[in-house]
């Protein structure tokens, strides 16, 4: 009799621990714009501390070999919320007559299948607003960084009085405070930092004026035997603009977004400007000493900008641990694509080039992925959303072209894993006139081909030129490397089913 009476406490004292454990995770992601890997501590960059984002890193896993389909801002969130190349999800560029079409299979409406509550606050730039959410409210377009108005639900769009990250962080922790306690939740948290124009929170500003920053070993960059290089307009020395990324000359009273500034913010933003102002026309006449003038003022202001997005991520961590969420939420932090941070000479992103090809991505979900994990698999964005519905017990449907992560996450090895990544850029001429191209990646080398307005190839040797500056492709060394890349670069265009692609290089004697 005692043993049945002690069979029966035990299970029920079992059974909520059972219940929880079954339960499918919370899922934060916390998904920022042209922040780079260059710039977060936890990768090894020196520019800067992030402790915000480093934490996630430390109590969950790194992902050192992350990468994207095509490194633009809206197409890069459309391969997130589908796990699906661009050329099938319809959106390839920014280009104001696309838009993304939100009655498509995304992963929001396969999580609502679970009984998930589904949210994207802060950022969206999909040109279309969005489908299958339960709750958003999200910037117009780009957004701005001060007094920024969102898109509310019943489609009013609303200033808002403060700092856009400041004011995402709020809206986000009022959301999870504010939720159906009884359900999983899937919120996304879109940062508008680091996009340019690079507008620091007054209380960030100089907080990296006692560093002068070495330039890469790249800067100078001459473009030798790179024809698609040589043609793009995104290098510091010529495309970035005295006024607007550089806040040399501004006339505060003016509309636009620094007429959107508050008096005491114009105040603070006038004072500390007239300082860089002054020290511009000391050099403004000697084309060398401006140029590494303008790569200072860059970085000051991009890393400024990013280092109150990290206050933000921390504090949106301590506020999750706070609300007892920590133990069965996911949290994630990624952003869209890289950044050129002076690499080459250049600022943005766009070519298949490792600065602005790869991407961060740190993940906590404590009890399923131990503290200290790091992964140097080759993962890709359209991993992200078959990742997550792995987690919420949710089948993978087969049109998704990414894999699960979960069992790398988890420390296991997968048999036959990527070897080689597959990358297809679309925007051409707009912004910054980087010519189309596609290409492949593997452990060792790097195969690229451009088709508008320039036809060339490249190769390179990533174990000998880890920068990205000598391309091999006419040696005669490497035509055996070259055949070889050539032939899983098919393989990869018909593996993702891109057309496009694979009738371009039958066209072109691959």
């Amino acid at each position: 009799m005692r043993i049945f009476i002690l069979a029966i406490f035990l299970a029920f004292a079992v059974a909520p621990h059972v219940s929880a454990q079954q339960r499918p995770p919370n899922i934060i992601v916390i998904f920022s714009d042209d922040h780079t890997r260059q710039a977060i501590s936890a990768y090894g960059g020196t520019l800067m501390q992030t402790p915000g984002i480093d934490r996630i890193a430390r109590e969950g896993a790194i992902l050192q070999r992350a990468y994207v389909t095509n490194s633009i801002c809206s197409p890069s969130r459309a391969v997130f919320l589908t796990g699906k190349y661009s050329h099938i999800n319809g959106l390839r560029d920014n280009s104001a007559g696309r838009s993304f079409d939100g009655s498509q299979q995304q992963i929001q409406k396969l999580l609502k299948t679970k009984d998930y509550q589904t949210a994207w606050i802060g950022k969206w730039h999909l040109q279309s607003l969005p489908q299958g959410f339960d709750y958003w409210n999200i910037l117009p377009d780009q957004g701005n960084y001060f007094q920024p108005a969102f898109i509310q639900m019943n489609k009013d769009t609303v200033r808002q009085q403060g700092y856009v990250t400041d004011l995402i962080t709020k809206y986000s922790l009022d959301w999870l405070r504010q939720r159906d306690t009884s359900k999983p939740f899937f919120l996304v948290v879109g940062e508008k930092a680091t996009h340019r124009n690079w507008m620091p929170a007054v209380e960030d500003l100089g907080a990296f004026d006692d560093k002068t920053f070495p330039l890469p070993p790249t800067f100078w960059d001459n473009y030798e035997g790179r024809e698609a290089a040589k043609i793009q307009d995104m290098t510091i020395n010529k495309t970035m603009i005295l006024r607007d990324d550089l806040k040399i000359g501004v006339d505060y009273t003016r509309p636009g977004m620094f007429g959107r500034m508050s008096d005491a913010e114009k105040e603070a933003y006038k004072k500390y400007y007239d300082a860089a102002e002054a020290a511009y026309e000391k050099v403004k006449h000697d084309s060398v000493a401006l140029t590494q003038w303008k790569y200072q003022r860059y970085l000051r202001d991009y890393l400024s900008t990013a280092k109150g997005m990290d206050r933000n991520i921390n504090k949106m961590l301590d506020a999750i641990d706070e609300m007892g969420l920590r133990e069965n939420t996911i949290v994630i932090y990624t952003s869209d694509q890289g950044f050129y941070l002076g690499e080459h000479g250049w600022f943005d992103k766009r070519f298949m080039y490792e600065e602005s090809f790869s991407t961060p991505f740190v993940i906590r979900y404590p009890g399923h992925i131990k503290p200290g994990t790091s992964v140097n698999d080759m993962v890709m964005n359209i991993d992200i959303a078959p990742t997550l519905l792995a987690y919420a017990g949710i089948q993978v449907p087969e049109d998704i072209q990414g894999e699960s992560m979960k069992p790398l996450l988890e420390g296991k090895r997968v048999k036959g894993w990527r070897k080689y990544l597959y990358y297809h850029y679309y925007e051409y001429p707009l912004s910054h006139k980087v010519a189309k191209h596609f290409g492949v990646s593997s452990d060792r080398y790097k195969l690229i081909y451009y088709y508008d307005p320039v036809k060339s190839w490249e190769l390179f040797d990533l174990k000998k030129d880890p920068q990205e500056m000598k391309n091999v492709y006419q040696d005669p060394a490497y035509q055996k490397v070259v055949a070889e890349m050539k032939k899983q670069l098919k393989k990869a265009a018909e593996r993702y089913k891109d057309d496009e692609a694979v009738e371009m290089l039958l066209a072109n004697s691959y």
